[in-house]
């Protein structure tokens, strides 16, 4: 796995062309020994995800039938179930004439993204692109007769932009011996899918690191019962024609250079080594004209910056309609989100993780060097930020300018123990997220415990505390199909079970506390400051999880305390745990 950290002058060159001009990814290869396609990865954070195939004609609807979450799986049997004749048919009239890789490139820029990922062949098995492999494709099966790869690598690499593909190597569910695909009589499972394997998924990846000029990465997805063997071919067929190409974690048996975390999922703490974090406009990854659940550009913004905040890349997806057109709505949220990419090009490109190792209580941080980067998603209304557990020197406090602030602003500042105190605007700058800029001195360091300061809400996740008589464990489901969800909880409990926080406290006083939770019937918990105070409560818990108020602590002095959170009383099975929060009450 390779490391994120640049060299200085790498970090310089990185930093210098993303200031003046940020949707350029025009660079060089770094003095560090990394190819191109890697500094776009590292460096660059950023990247646009597409979903289009077959699927998109049908945008979430089959035979007057609406299936909601996932319109790119609608053939598959959790799905419409369709038969693979009926489903290979529908490529007669697919022509998505209004497919403009251009104007896909410019949006893509607009965003502020420096490579885009598009789905070469998804499940279904349809290739996108003129395939000599197999004539199940854009350009032989449909009257559109057009190579949409080409059209967009050209674009791309005429841009500056990287261009990569997302191949489906095990799962194909047209193609005779695939993945959950057709069967082939007098053959064995095993045999059919070397036979799919040596004849189409090979022939056709060999096809995408060789006809398209400069890749950026070989998107593979969900890898099945693929053998280390087959994962491995795989993998020097990608070096050998593309050598400076990254594979993604998803061409199975550990063999990718980098991790892809699950859909829409964003770490708590921060994460050693290279990985990216990926997330949809929508719900579903392919088109669905029945899913109005657009994410605004504040949610776009906030898990940008998370991501990159605990050292991942982010790639964001979008899905073109049956025409091949990129929804107005999906355009106007990018747009507005890259504009603030756009103002703050330092809080992403280049950025390295938050030295606090997990997000602050208004905010998250990215740092370059001796310079932090705190974007404040939750602004001050009292004109004080709170930043805690800075040991040594602050150099500078600046506001970056902003929406409605056209320069940057030196803002004044005092230690107080391990806190910095920074007098701010009451008003926020820039509605979706402010940007201020620390420069520290190089002796400077971190706290990363946890921290309370007195004017904003402050939440303690079950994944940064410490569990005694209990398990803590990272959960994943589903809402709608292919809508997950993630949560790190505390599970296993009992009577005398702790879950425990360090939490550093900015004032006395009293503080509102929350739990979030889910389980069933009454759960009657106890949290106590190991200073003294402590609170009792009985609750009825759900089927979801949600914040109920435990009621007011009185914590007596400022400084490190431990919070130590007992269910003395519930169905302890059903139980699971995931944070509290806590806010000063101001009396």
């Amino acid at each position: 796995m390779n490391t994120r950290i640049l060299s200085t002058a790498a970090a310089l060159l990185m930093l210098s062309a993303c200031t003046q001009t940020p949707a350029n990814t025009d660079l060089t290869d770094s003095q560090d020994g990394r190819s191109r396609q890697e500094i776009l990865f590292d460096d660059g954070n950023y990247a646009m995800f597409i979903h289009f195939g077959l699927y998109s004609k049908l945008e979430g609807e089959w035979k007057g039938k609406l299936y909601f979450g996932n319109a790119e799986w609608i053939m598959n049997q959790n799905q419409a179930a369709i038969p693979v004749e009926e489903y290979m048919a529908e490529a007669a009239d697919f022509n998505p004439c209004d497919f403009d890789a251009k104007a896909i490139v410019d949006l893509a820029k607009a965003a502020g993204m420096k490579y885009i990922v598009i789905t070469s062949k998804h499940h279904e098995g349809f290739a996108m692109f003129d395939s000599d492999a197999c004539n199940f494709n854009i350009h032989d099966a449909t009257p559109l007769k057009r190579d949409l790869m080409k059209e967009l690598a050209d674009a791309c690499h005429e841009a500056g932009l990287g261009i990569g593909f997302y191949y489906s190597q095990w799962q194909d569910w047209t193609a005779p011996g695939g993945g959950s695909g057709p069967e082939i009589p007098g053959m064995t499972r095993e045999e059919a899918f070397e036979k799919y394997f040596r004849e189409k998924c090979i022939p056709q990846v060999n096809e995408l690191t060789t006809k398209y000029g400069e890749i950026q990465v070989i998107w593979f997805d969900t890898p099945g019962s693929l053998s280390p063997e087959f994962s491995k071919e795989l993998v020097d067929l990608v070096r050998k024609n593309q050598p400076g190409a990254l594979v993604s974690s998803r061409v199975g048996n550990d063999m990718g250079d980098y991790e892809t975390l699950g859909d829409m999922q964003v770490p708590v703490v921060n994460m050693p080594g290279r990985w990216e974090g990926i997330d949809v406009v929508q719900v579903g990854w392919g088109f669905s004209r029945f899913d109005s659940e657009w994410k605004s550009p504040e949610y776009i913004v906030r898990t940008l910056v998370s991501t990159v905040a605990r050292g991942g890349t982010f790639m964001f997806n979008i899905g073109p309609d049956a025409r091949g057109r990129i929804p107005e709505e999906a355009q106007m949220t990018l747009r507005k989100s890259g504009e603030w990419v756009h103002r703050y090009p330092q809080a992403i490109y280049g950025a390295q993780a938050s030295p606090w190792g997990h997000a602050l209580p208004w905010g998250d941080a990215v740092r370059h060097g001796e310079k932090i980067y705190m974007v404040v998603y939750d602004w001050p209304s009292d004109g004080r930020l709170w930043v805690p557990g800075i040991k040594g020197q602050v150099k500078s406090a600046r506001l970056l300018a902003g929406a409605s602030m056209p320069k940057a602003k030196a803002l004044k500042y005092r230690n107080e123990g391990e806190w910095i105190g920074i007098a701010v605007p009451v008003q926020a700058p820039d509605p979706i997220a402010s940007v201020i800029e620390l420069t520290l001195d190089p002796d400077a360091s971190i706290d990363k415990t946890l921290a309370a300061a007195p004017n904003c809400a402050a939440e303690l996740p079950v994944a940064l505390a410490q569990a005694d008589g209990c398990s803590i464990e990272d959960k994943a489901w589903m809402v709608k199909f292919g809508e997950w969800k993630f949560k790190t909880v505390a599970q296993g409990m009992n009577a005398a079970s702790k879950v425990s926080w360090d939490l550093n406290v900015k004032e006395p006083g009293f503080y509102q506390v929350d739990v979030e939770y889910l389980g069933k019937g009454l759960v009657d918990f106890r949290l106590t400051d190991k200073g003294g105070a402590s609170i009792v409560d009985r609750k009825k818990a759900g089927s979801d999880y949600g914040f109920q108020s435990l009621g007011w602590i009185r914590i007596d002095s400022a400084g490190t305390h431990t919070l130590e959170l007992n269910v003395t009383d519930a169905d302890y099975e059903a139980l699971k745990l995931a944070s509290i929060r806590i806010s000063k009450v101001n009396l």
